[in-house]
């Protein structure tokens, strides 16, 4: 069961709610993982964060955005073109963001991503 923080951040966008459920069918297919919300993302951790996910509308309210970005983060640069950006955090550590607009977009492409930064937050 989700907490009110994560009720509250979803509250009025339905469309951003369904795909999170999406990612979080495919968290759980993972083991074991806590969700942490704030005002600006809800992240799924082990030890570290994993994954995060935020609502790009809450801060560019000016231009069309998708309902819901996936952030990963990796130790070097994933090439695949689905990424709507990467920006480097760290020495070797670079965080990949999805723009996703539809279900069928979180495939086992991204969790096989997902995997990865959950194998290594320990």
């Amino acid at each position: 069961m989700l907490d009110s923080t994560v009720e509250d951040f979803f509250r009025d966008k339905a469309e951003s709610r369904r795909l999170f459920e999406a990612i979080l069918r495919q968290v759980e297919r993972l083991g074991d993982a806590t969700i942490r919300s704030s005002k600006s993302q809800i992240a799924f951790r082990r030890k570290t964060n994993f994954a995060l996910v935020w609502i790009p509308g809450q801060y560019l309210k000016d231009r069309p955005t998708a309902p819901l970005v996936l952030a990963i983060s990796f130790p070097e640069r994933n090439t695949s073109p689905r990424w709507k950006e990467i920006t480097e955090v760290g020495p070797k550590r670079f965080t990949h963001h999805l723009e996703l607009y539809h279900e069928k977009e979180i495939d086992e492409q991204v969790f096989k991503w997902l995997k990865r930064a959950w194998d290594e937050a320990v």
